[in-house]
C-alpha cells in the first residue's frame, strides 16, 4: 500500500475510489539502501476508526545508549521524534523494538526496558501519553524478544509461534492511578481510564475516589477541572463527525514538564493530499481531520477564555446599567431552561445531596451563556450539522457537565456518609461536614477558574455548610472574598431560622449589610422579615456618599497607599446618621425606627469599600 517514491516521479496507488499521493521522507536515502546490504525497516503504518493514520519508524540511534524513533502523525500535520535514554544495555537491538496498533493509542515496546502507550488523538501534549519503566513496562505472556505485529492490536511472539491480543487492564490502571506520585503519570491514566476503558458510572466512581483523595496533592493540574473536561469531551465526541476537534480534551493549554528518561521534539510535515469520491468510514474521516488542519482556523477548541470575555462583558454591563438587547437576554435564560429541565429530569429520584432548587440568577446566567458561546462556535466550524442539531450538542455538553459536578458531589457526600444529613442551620459542623465544606470550595475554585457553571441549588448549600462549620470572622471574609456566595435561599432561611441571640444577631447583620444589592431589594420587601430599616439605611448611605463625593471631588483620588488619610467620612457620617435618626430624617424614609448601631455597621461596610480597605 505504501512504497519509497520512485524517480523520476510520485507513486499514485488507487484503492476502491480512493487515490492519494505522498512522499515520504524518514531522514534515509533509499537509494543509498539499496546501494549496501538490504536490510528490513522498522516501519509500521497504522489507522484507526476515527480517522488517524501514523507512521512509525525507528532510526538508527546517534548514542549507543539510546533508542530514536519517530511517529508521524499524518492526520495532524506533524511528527515527533522520541528518544530514550536505556538504563543498561544488553544484547536487544533496534529491530527488537515493536510497534503494534490499539486504536486510540500506538504502543512502542522494547522488551525489559520500556512501553511507551502515544496517544493518537491527542499527540501533542506529553501528558496524555503512557512511558512505563520496570516492572510496570512488563506485557504478561509475551518472550522476551523477537516480537512482531502482523494485524491491528496483535502480537506475534515468533519465539513460541503464539499470537496475542493486547488489552489494557482496568484494575491495573486504576492501581496505576492510585499509586503514581508523578502528575504526568497521573494525567496519562486518567485519560486512558476514559478513552481505552470507556467512560461508566462505575469507572467515573472509582475515579471520584482517587480524586477526593488527591485533590491537593496534583501541582500541575487541577483534577477535578481534568476528569469534567475529559469525561465531557470522550461522552460527546461520537455525537457528530469532527465534534472531537472543537471540543476541549484537557483543561491544560501546554505541558513544559519533562518525562524522565524521555525527550521529544516536533516537526511540521506535509500533509497527504487525498481525493475522495463517494468514499465513507476511514477514508472520510480522514479527509475531515486534513481539512481541518489545512483550512481552518488557529483555535478550532472551544475556550474558556471566550466565555470569561463575554461574562465579564455582561458584569460590566450590569455595572454600568448598560442593557443588553432583550432578544440575546431572553435566549440565554431559555438555554438555561432547557439545560435545568434536562438535569432535573435526571434526578427525579430522591436526592442524595439536598441541593435546594432556588432560582440563582448568576447560574443560570452563566448557564444558558455557556450554552450560547459553545453554539455559536460549533456554528462557525461544523456548519453541515445543521443549526438544531448544534443546538442540541450545546445543551446536551452544559447538561452532562453539571450531571458531572453532581455525581463528584455526591460520590463525596456518601463518601464522608451524609447520607442521613439535614439542611439545617441551627447545628454546629461535625468534622465530616468541615470536610465536604472544604471539598466544595475546591469544586468552586475548579469552576471558577474554567468559568464553568454549577448544579443549581450549590452555593445555597454550600453557603449552609459555611455558616456551620466557620467561625464568624471567616464566615464574613470568605463572603467578602467571594468564596461563599449568598442566594436569596439561603438568607431567608437564616433569618427564619436562627433565633435571637447575640452571636446570630451578629451573624445576621453581618450577612444583611453584605446583601447583592438584587437581593437585598426582594428580601427587604417580604414580610415578617426585620431588613426594612436595613435596605433604607443601605440606600441612604450610598446616596450620601454620591452626595460627598459631588461636594468634595478629591474624594475619589484619596491615597489608598498612604499611612494617613486626610478625609475620613466614617466618624462624620455616623455623627449625621445619628443626628438625622434622633430628628427623625432616616425614619420619614420608612416610615419607623432605624437603630443606629445598624447604620453604624452600615456605613461601616459602604467606607471600606469605597476606600477599598
Amino acid at each position: 500500500m505504501l512504497d519509497p517514491p520512485q524517480r523520476p516521479q510520485r507513486p499514485s496507488h488507487m484503492l476502491g475510489n480512493v487515490s492519494w499521493e505522498m512522499l515520504v521522507y524518514l531522514e534515509c536515502d533509499y537509494y543509498q539502501e539499496q546501494e549496501t546490504e538490504s536490510q528490513p525497516l522498522n516501519l509500521q503504518v497504522f489507522t484507526s476508526e476515527k480517522g488517524s493514520m501514523c507512521m512509525c519508524y525507528c532510526i538508527a540511534p546517534v548514542n549507543p545508549g539510546e533508542v530514536t524513533y519517530s511517529i508521524f502523525f499524518l492526520h495532524k500535520g506533524y511528527s515527533k521524534t522520541y528518544s530514550v535514554a536505556l538504563e543498561r544495555m544488553d544484547s536487544l537491538q533496534v529491530k527488537d523494538l515493536v510497534f503494534f496498533n490499539l486504536d486510540y493509542y500506538v504502543a512502542v515496546f522494547l522488551p525489559g526496558h520500556f512501553l511507551h502507550l502515544v496517544n493518537t488523538q491527542c499527540p501533542d501534549l506529553m501528558c496524555c501519553n503512557f512511558f512505563l519503566t520496570g516492572e510496570d513496562a512488563k506485557i504478561n505472556g509475551l518472550h522476551r524478544s523477537t516480537i512482531v505485529s502482523p494485524l491491528k492490536s496483535m502480537v506475534l511472539d515468533i519465539s513460541t509461534g503464539r499470537i496475542f491480543t493486547p488489552e489494557i487492564n482496568k484494575q491495573a490502571l486504576l492501581q496505576f492511578l492510585w499509586n503514581s506520585k508523578l502528575d504526568s503519570d497521573r494525567l496519562a491514566a486518567l485519560h486512558c481510564l476514559l478513552l481505552h476503558i470507556g467512560s461508566t458510572t462505575e469507572l467515573e466512581t472509582e475515579i471520584i475516589k482517587w480524586i477526593s483523595e488527591n485533590v491537593s496533592t496534583c501541582i500541575t493540574f487541577d483534577p477535578i477541572q481534568e476528569f469534567v473536561i475529559a469525561s465531557l469531551y470522550w461522552r460527546l465526541c461520537p455525537e457528530a463527525i469532527n465534534l472531537d476537534k472543537h471540543l476541549p480534551y484537557t483543561s491544560l493549554v501546554c505541558w513544559n514538564e519533562l518525562i524522565h528518561g524521555i525527550t521529544c521534539t516536533t516537526h511540521i510535515i506535509s500533509l497527504p493530499m487525498l481525493k475522495v469520491q463517494n468514499c465513507k468510514g476511514f477514508w472520510e474521516k480522514l479527509t475531515s481531520s486534513l481539512e481541518c488542519v489545512n483550512f481552518a482556523e488557529p483555535h478550532l477548541r472551544f475556550n474558556s477564555k471566550l466565555l470569561w470575555r463575554e461574562w465579564e462583558k455582561l458584569h460590566l454591563d450590569e455595572r454600568t446599567k448598560g442593557k443588553r438587547t432583550t432578544i440575546y437576554m431572553t435566549t440565554i435564560f431559555e438555554y438555561a431552561k432547557k439545560v435545568l429541565s434536562n438535569f432535573n429530569t435526571c434526578y427525579t429520584e430522591e436526592k442524595l445531596v439536598p441541593l435546594l432548587q432556588d432560582e440563582d440568577y448568576q447560574q443560570q446566567l452563566l448557564t444558558g451563556l455557556m450554552v450560547v458561546q459553545l453554539k455559536d462556535h460549533l456554528m462557525r466550524h461544523l456548519q453541515y450539522v445543521g443549526q438544531k442539531r448544534t443546538e442540541e450538542i450545546a445543551v446536551d455538553y452544559v447538561s452532562k457537565l453539571l450531571d458531572l459536578m453532581y455525581q463528584i458531589m455526591e460520590n463525596v457526600w456518601k463518601k464522608y456518609s451524609l447520607d442521613s444529613w439535614i439542611f439545617s442551620l441551627r447545628q454546629q459542623g461535625s468534622s465530616k461536614e468541615i470536610h465536604m465544606f472544604h471539598f466544595m470550595c475546591r469544586m468552586l475554585k475548579a469552576a471558577s477558574e474554567m468559568c464553568l457553571p454549577l448544579p443549581p441549588g450549590f452555593h445555597t448549600l454550600h453557603t449552609g455548610l459555611g455558616v456551620q462549620c466557620l467561625p464568624l470572622y471567616t464566615l464574613l471574609l470568605y463572603i467578602d472574598q467571594g468564596v461563599l456566595h449568598l442566594t436569596e435561599t439561603c438568607v431567608l432561611k437564616l433569618l427564619k431560622e436562627l433565633d435571637k441571640t447575640e452571636k446570630t444577631e451578629k451573624l445576621k447583620l453581618g450577612i444583611l449589610t453584605r446583601l447583592p444589592e438584587a437581593i437585598g431589594s426582594k428580601v427587604g420587601q417580604l414580610p415578617d422579615v426585620p431588613v426594612g430599616s436595613t435596605t433604607v439605611v443601605r440606600n441612604y448611605v450610598k446616596l450620601l456618599f454620591e452626595k460627598l463625593r459631588n461636594k468634595w471631588p478629591s474624594m475619589s483620588s484619596v491615597d489608598r497607599t498612604s499611612a494617613h488619610i486626610e478625609f475620613l467620612p466614617l466618624n462624620y457620617l455616623i455623627t449625621i446618621l445619628s443626628e438625622m435618626d434622633h430628628q427623625g430624617g432616616v425614619a420619614s424614609v420608612d416610615q419607623g425606627t432605624v437603630n443606629v448601631r445598624l447604620v453604624e455597621e452600615v456605613a461601616l461596610k459602604h467606607t471600606t469599600m469605597l476606600l477599598g480597605l
